[in-house]
């Protein structure tokens, strides 16, 4: 066994991570960037060292990390879940150091932690597949998005990572750059990576995933869980086992889990994740990704069958089998009951689905106990937590020995009516209203059930917020920073940060014409970008900011001088050369130009060697020039699944 691990993470997973170390006789090393000093795994640890940087960029300094472990003595690290979790680079230098990485082979990194790469692996073992991609450039991507039938969209997704961060549903061609480039920015920053890989929406599935060890050998599936319940793919609501699956579905899906664990012989822990969509009948379950590490949802599991997911994973790591740990994969243990975790986080979501952070000391922050209650936080009343990194405050899990998902449910209702939480505005008053829906008990719900019913669930919560606000007097406020109240002029129109964020980018510099709805800047927020526009036409008289700045709430970012529109459009007209071609409308020419005869010699010489003409010269005799208008020629063959798009654009071009 370990005799000492760095914890190559923060806050409550940190937390989960040490006290299973020292359950298992374990010493800890704790790793804390500067805006973490005051955070409880630092004081919770055997040891800790500053990481001497701020913000998610100190917890994805691989090198650093490494250098602390060997200096600390440890002979082990736990990256936790997110960072440098599912790095298979990370995982290599670990080894090369003489340090074990706690998680999956090198191997399984690589193909796991790829998520183009285990579609192939998936592929390969004969799963349902959603149409998708590998890692794409965004000429591939918009390519992608135009083979798609029925209006269906894509979904952007990042090739490695996770929890919502680097993805964006697409469902209109024009907005596709837009969220390409978040999507890349976001993985990189979230990840180090920034690949990303395209699949056809599915709008109305639910989320299944399975919980898997190995042991290199032999593999063991841990039950179900559903994640259907989400905001902006981010996961608000976990259960297991699933309320909703069939035994019949259950047994398959756990079988595809199973098939591709044991095609690379799995060590460790895994979650292999699917989606359901019950109105199909020729592909009613279809694999999406697998993720190479701890789940952040792994106390489900725990719950319903009594095992310590964290502590089997250290025990896999220092080399001890399944039967070492009392599994039988003939025999797992059974789920007793249901669990459910509930995800309290500290922003508050406005009615077009944007998540807003919201910053300050937890003055209150009393959460429930009792029978079949469990709380994981990180979060202490005095506590201020940094804006730099997700949301999250704290899982609240709930759970009931009954065979009865209603009574689960009963209890978590609530548990919910007994947390007190002061400070920071949270999401407390969504999860009531959430779980007061009818449709909750019995579960008839899909992954954009939220984001349908936003309107009513905000509603609901504004009445619940009065209702369950906290019950004693709270201290003085101590609220986070803010800028000072400053007066502008008339005419001028002032830009400020609608949360504490990072500036990842500014778009525009100071004297620019701007139009109305023009991007000025992207912050970032809550592991997502969001791009601040121009509510009106106007030339930049101030930028008070600089790029990767740290910017408080309310801080003013920009100060535009008002113009008239139509000026601004003018001035632009001036500026554009009439006979440039932009770069979208050049990709489709080039797209177009696949179809031409001139581009098709090789077909064309073969069509009149064998006394025939193409369809093109017929049009050109039969219809006066300009005439005819052509439908489909962007259309490729349904072949995504064995071919390249690169191959099916150059060689099936109008194959609909």
């Amino acid at each position: 066994m370990f005799k000492k691990i760095l914890i190559a993470n923060r806050g409550e997973i940190a937390l989960r991570i040490l006290r299973a170390a020292r359950d298992l006789g374990i010493a800890s090393v704790a790793v804390y960037a500067d805006d973490d000093a005051q955070a409880l795994h630092v004081s919770s640890a055997d040891q800790a060292v500053a990481l001497l940087a701020t913000g998610a960029a100190a917890y994805l300094d691989g090198k650093k990390l490494i250098s602390i472990a060997v200096e600390s003595g440890c002979d082990a690290v736990h990256p936790g879940y997110g960072f440098l979790s599912e790095r298979a680079d990370f995982a290599q230098a670990c080894a090369a150091a003489g340090i074990c990485f706690i998680g999956p082979d090198v191997a399984h990194l690589d193909v796991f932690g790829d998520k183009a790469k285990a579609r192939g692996l998936a592929q390969q073992c004969q799963l349902p597949l959603i149409p998708g991609t590998g890692a794409v450039t965004l000429e591939q991507a918009q390519a992608f998005f135009a083979a798609q039938s029925g209006g269906n969209g894509v979904m952007i997704k990042a090739i490695g990572g996770g929890g919502g961060r680097g993805m964006r549903v697409v469902q209109n061609a024009t907005e596709l750059p837009e969220a390409y480039a978040r999507c890349v920015s976001e993985a990189r920053s979230a990840f180090g990576v920034d690949s990303v890989y395209l699949e056809r929406l599915i709008s109305r599935a639910r989320h299944i995933e399975i919980q898997i060890a190995g042991d290199g050998k032999q593999v063991i599936a841990l039950g179900d869980r559903e994640c259907t319940l989400q905001r902006r793919f981010q996961k608000l609501v976990e259960i297991a086992p699933s309320p909703s699956l069939s035994a019949d579905l259950r047994r398959r899906i756990t079988d595809a889990a199973l098939t591709l664990a044991r095609h690379v012989a799995y060590r460790s822990l895994g979650t292999f994740e699917f989606l359901v969509d019950d109105s199909s009948h020729d592909l009613p379950f279809v694999f999406i990704e697998a993720n190479p590490r701890l789940q952040v949802e792994h106390t489900v599991t725990e719950e319903v069958t009594g095992i310590d997911l964290v502590q089997l994973q250290i025990r896999i790591a220092a080399g001890e089998s399944l039967a070492d740990c009392g599994l039988d994969p003939a025999a797992p243990p059974p789920q007793a009951g249901y669990a459910m975790q509930l995800r309290i986080n500290a922003e508050t979501v406005d009615a077009q689905g944007n998540a807003r952070a919201s910053g300050g000391s937890l003055e209150r922050f009393d959460l429930p106990s009792g029978p079949g209650v469990r709380v994981d936080t990180h979060g202490y009343a005095g506590y201020a937590p940094s804006p730099h990194y997700d949301t999250l405050l704290a899982k609240l899990i709930v759970s009931s020995r009954s065979p009865q998902f209603e009574d689960v449910v009963r209890r978590a209702r609530r548990v919910l009516d007994e947390c007190r939480i002061a400070g920071p505005e949270t999401n407390l008053p969504l999860l009531r209203a959430l779980l007061a829906r009818p449709e909750f008990a019995p579960h008839q719900v899909h992954t954009r059930f939220v984001e349908q019913h936003l309107a009513e669930l905000l509603q609901a919560a504004s009445h619940l917020a009065d209702k369950h606000g906290p019950a004693l007097a709270s201290p003085p406020s101590k609220k986070p920073p803010v800028a000072q109240e400053e007066e502008f002029d008339d005419g001028q129109i002032v830009f400020r940060a609608p949360m504490p964020a990072k500036l990842v980018s500014l778009n525009v510099k100071v004297g620019d014409l701007v139009a109305m709805r023009a991007q000025l800047a992207v912050i970032e927020a809550m592991k997502m970008e969001h791009v601040v526009l121009a509510d009106n036409a106007g030339r930049v008289l101030e930028i008070r900011v600089e790029q990767n700045d740290f910017v408080a709430q309310n801080q003013v970012l920009i100060v535009l001088e008002a113009v008239d529109a139509e000026a601004t459009a003018h001035a632009e007209e001036h500026r554009t050369d009439i006979d440039h071609i932009r770069p979208d409308l050049q990709k489709i020419i080039d797209r177009h130009a696949y179809t031409l005869d001139a581009n098709r010699q090789a077909a064309v010489s073969k069509r009149h060697a064998q006394g025939g003409r193409t369809a093109r010269e017929n049009i050109a005799d039969l219809c006066d020039g300009g005439s005819f208008i052509e439908y489909g020629a962007l259309a490729i063959a349904a072949q995504t699944r064995r071919r390249s798009i690169e191959d099916l654009v150059a060689n099936t071009p109008a194959d609909g």
